[in-house]
């Protein structure tokens, strides 16, 4: 597989031929994710990340498959309404539009729909490893493994920071919060840190100023939001630096860092380590990851989508990148095939680096490609990389300290509900 993305070459050399593909049926692609409710933050940005690739290969042809190029199509369905909106619009997706690849963020929403799509054996990427199975032997998770790669961040300011040692934590008590709440408390255990204080809370129905109060009640050195949403992030930071919180502060997500600076200082923001670097990053500019050229797709988005950029926004694009060496590899776009270009070596290079398809201990089934991760802290206003920590070395390490705290949550694949997908087609 090559070293830089098709996308990211097309964008700056332009090195396909313009060639005519109006007779040829489009390849179709669908973001079955979260345009709207509380979830949208994950979806929307991610869209828009894939609206800028779909553009960018079109440009230059389409795709190659069979010796003939074809023009793609971006089918977009909103899995914000519930699992049994998400399931019809998955099959509207497979039934009516034919898509080959289904992009989702996963979680609860898609409960109903990822057993049709495997039932159809529909290649389906997660943002949330946690959706894996054996039972979804269609399903991957090529982007992140969340949230596995926050262990990265943990032992970087246990390193940088051994001062800092009592932490207080809090997570949402959902399909996205509970496996981040386990990774951490590893994490922190591993670190030799203590952690003096939870607290959980119901996404829906959270008053951050009193979740901060709490966790502040036991004078932490460290306040950790895990995996909470940008809204809570920003409340929950804002909430510290006015009670006058002087530690360090701990997530896996930072969106809104320029936002929070002018709400509280730059000095309390150089302060706050999280997972996910802007794609002008110095770190990002001359390497051989896969996601080549990431400045030029970084400013390409900031100038369509000023102000939209995300932990997603390139997140959906990663993946079509993968997926579309592993289509002209196989030369098809049956699952199968795909599939299995995908994963050919058992090593493939992803957004930062050479990853492994891992998974078998927690998921059952080694569809999570997991390699290096950055972590990154504000400095001078800006967010910066300050290391590539390894997610795979850390696992291989302290994997059964993880799996003990996965399991006291109930968030090993085995210990889920298997939902009835049958009784759900029946209604409709």
């Amino acid at each position: 597989m090559s070293s830089g993305s098709l996308a990211q070459r097309l964008a700056v050399a332009g090195s396909l031929p313009r060639l005519s593909v109006q007779d040829r049926a489009p390849v179709r692609i669908g973001a079955l994710v979260p345009m709207s409710g509380g979830e949208e933050f994950w979806g929307r940005p991610g869209v828009e990340g894939c609206e800028l690739w779909v553009d960018w290969i079109n440009a230059h042809g389409g795709m190659m498959i069979g010796g003939r190029r074809h023009l793609v199509e971006l089918t977009v369905c909103d899995s914000g309404e519930g699992p049994e909106a998400t399931l019809e619009a998955a099959r509207q997706m497979v039934e009516t539009q034919r898509v080959r690849l289904v992009l989702t963020l996963g979680g609860s929403d898609m409960r109903l729909a990822l057993p049709y799509l495997m039932q159809r054996r529909i290649l389906t990427a997660t943002l949330l490893p946690s959706d894996l199975s054996p039972d979804f032997p269609y399903l991957i998770a090529p982007a992140e493994v969340h949230p596995f790669f926050n262990v990265t961040g943990v032992d970087w300011l246990a390193r940088n920071r051994p001062e800092a040692r009592r932490v207080a934590l809090c997570s949402q008590t959902d399909l996205l919060g509970l496996p981040s709440l386990a990774t951490y408390r590893a994490a922190f255990d591993v670190a030799a840190r203590e952690v003096v204080k939870e607290v959980l809370y119901d996404v829906g129905a959270a008053d951050p100023a009193a979740i901060v109060a709490e966790m502040m009640s036991v004078s932490p050195d460290v306040l950790c939001w895990c995996s909470s949403n940008p809204q809570m992030i920003e409340e929950m930071t804002v909430a510290a630096f006015e009670a006058g919180f002087a530690g360090e502060i701990l997530a896996c997500t930072c969106d809104n860092y320029q936002q929070l600076i002018a709400r509280t200082s730059p000095e309390f923001m150089g302060r706050f380590t999280f997972q996910f670097p802007d794609f002008d990053d110095p770190e990002l500019a001359d390497t051989g990851f896969f996601f080549h050229r990431p400045k030029a797709f970084y400013d390409r988005y900031t100038e369509r989508f000023p102000g939209h950029w995300t932990a997603v926004s390139w997140e959906y694009a990663s993946i079509l990148d993968l997926w579309h060496e592993a289509v002209e590899t196989a030369d098809s776009l049956t699952s199968v095939s795909v599939l299995a270009a995908l994963k050919r070596g058992r090593r493939m290079p992803h957004a930062f680096g050479l990853a492994t398809w891992w998974g078998m201990d927690v998921y059952g089934i080694d569809n999570a490609l997991v390699g290096d991760w950055p972590v990154v802290a504000i400095r001078d206003g800006k967010a910066r990389i300050q290391e590539f920590g390894s997610v795979l070395g850390w696992l291989e390490a302290h994997g059964a300290r993880l799996m003990t705290e996965l399991g006291a949550l109930g968030q090993l694949w085995h210990q889920r509900d298997t939902p009835d997908l049958a009784r759900a087609l029946a209604r409709e």
